[in-house]
């Protein structure tokens, strides 16, 4: 699907503010309401928009403290692949989980509360799956820039509806 500029445009002013009813989408994009609910819908209905989400400060679901980890596999056959991914994706502290070409063989962020539950979360969950050979641990100093919006973004306005 080609993309033209009022399409890049939506797209934008939704990654920016998801809950633009649109009315006012169409106002920024200088469209009618009609013409720019039927481009929506098609970005929806091509899967160029895949959903809309909220934006929770991790602090308040006890995810404030998050660590990068570097995972390097024993082995490399199915089995042992397909049973850390799994393990690995069901964890509700994992929250990007990622396979990479040459080492290490995974990145993996996790969200937790504080060090000591991610210490509990490293040798009671990660560490105790078979075929992991080697754990790195990072922490992040600072973000300096991140692709999600700024957290805890507060708006007094009710949810507008786009339909």
């Amino acid at each position: 699907m080609s993309l033209d500029d009022i399409d890049r445009a939506i797209i934008d002013h939704l990654r920016a503010d998801g809950r633009l009813s649109n009315v006012a989408l169409a106002e920024k994009v200088h469209l009618t309401p009609g013409p720019c609910l039927r481009r929506v819908q098609r970005l929806e209905a091509d899967g160029v928009i895949l959903g809309y989400s909220a934006q929770v400060d991790p602090a308040a679901l006890h995810q404030a403290f998050e660590v990068i980890l570097d995972v390097e596999l024993t082995a490399y056959d199915r089995g042992t692949v397909e049973h850390f991914e799994t393990t690995v994706a069901a964890f509700e502290e994992v929250v990007e989980l990622y396979r990479l070409f040459g080492a290490p063989d995974y990145f993996v962020r996790v969200a937790v509360s504080d060090l000591e539950a991610y210490e509990h979360f490293l040798t009671e969950q990660i560490i105790t799956i078979a075929g992991v050979a080697k754990i790195s641990s990072r922490f992040a100093m600072k973000v300096l820039k991140s692709q999600l919006p700024a957290r805890a973004r507060a708006s007094s306005d009710p949810p507008s509806r786009r339909r």
